[in-house]
């Protein structure tokens, strides 16, 4: 796996592992076959390893929808994406925020609606992916004096790479791209974290929820993972619950700086943990 141009995620994801990618890349098999990231957000991990061979998916459809238009529309979205950036004001800002709103928005061509959430994302308030129950995205307006908003080398980049490989870009429930995978696959879980307060539980990103029963549904894919012989490698936070959960894997303890707190002395160091599984080579 040659990584030639360094590609950065076009939109801040919660969670994002930029800062962790000293730690995260050395415990990832970069010989393996096909790499797959069931939960792969902003991609941080996926866009610095560059596989020739993999499988992405998030459960977010809009988020999706922004990697199919990068690598199918990409100077289209550079031109939407200007329009935005020409227009960025406050007013503008709830304007484009309330288009998800109206029945219009499910007709809405793909590329529109990709250019709209990444115009949403680098504007609104942290950078903070977030819906109501319904689905609709409801950060506030950020303020911000000069943001990023067009990015046309990145995204002219990630066009290039989502283009040449094999890169199979799906949408859906995780357990769904687990399915029938082989040996010689590598597969890096990055899931909505375990709260380590009742205060800190974030899961505005998607509609549903990621519960306790969840990690234990994801726990078992795991184990299933392992009997397959199929090497893994999964984030999470730094709680009793995991470590019980996962105790007999091999659990790495990693520190994460966290940026997206509304309460800016909440955006300290905290621990986190990787959770890796090598088969026996035989």
């Amino acid at each position: 796996m040659e990584n030639h141009d360094s590609i950065s995620p076009i939109v801040k994801w919660v969670g994002g592992k930029r800062q962790l990618l000293p730690e995260i890349m050395p415990l990832i098999n970069r010989t393996c076959s096909t790499y797959v990231e069931p939960f792969v957000g902003g991609g941080a991990v996926f866009f610095e390893l560059q596989p020739k061979k993999a499988i992405i998916n998030d459960y977010n459809s809009e988020l999706i929808n922004v990697y199919r238009v990068v690598r199918d529309q990409p100077e289209e979205l550079i031109a939407l994406l200007e329009k935005h950036n020409n227009c960025n004001e406050e007013a503008y800002f709830y304007h484009i925020r309330a288009l998800d709103r109206s029945e219009d928005y499910r007709t809405m061509p793909d590329v529109e609606k990709a250019a709209r959430m990444i115009y949403l994302n680098k504007t609104c308030y942290n950078g903070l992916y977030r819906v109501n129950s319904a689905g609709q995205f409801n950060a506030p307006y950020g303020k911000y004096k000069n943001p990023n908003i067009v990015n046309e080398v990145s995204i002219r980049a990630m066009a290039a790479y989502l283009q040449s490989g094999k890169i199979t870009i799906r949408q859906g429930d995780y357990r769904e791209v687990l399915k029938g995978l082989r040996k010689g696959t590598f597969v890096y879980l990055d899931p909505p974290y375990m709260p380590i307060s009742s205060s800190s539980s974030f899961t505005g990103y998607t509609e549903n929820g990621f519960s306790y029963d969840h990690q234990v549904v994801l726990k078992q894919e795991c184990d299933k993972l392992r009997k397959k012989g199929i090497a893994f490698l999964q984030s999470n936070s730094d709680c009793p619950q995991i470590r019980e959960l996962y105790q007999e894997y091999e659990i790495r303890t990693v520190q994460a700086k966290r940026s997206i707190n509304s309460k800016a002395n909440r955006r300290g160091e905290i621990n986190e943990v990787l959770i890796c599984y090598v088969p026996d080579q035989k």
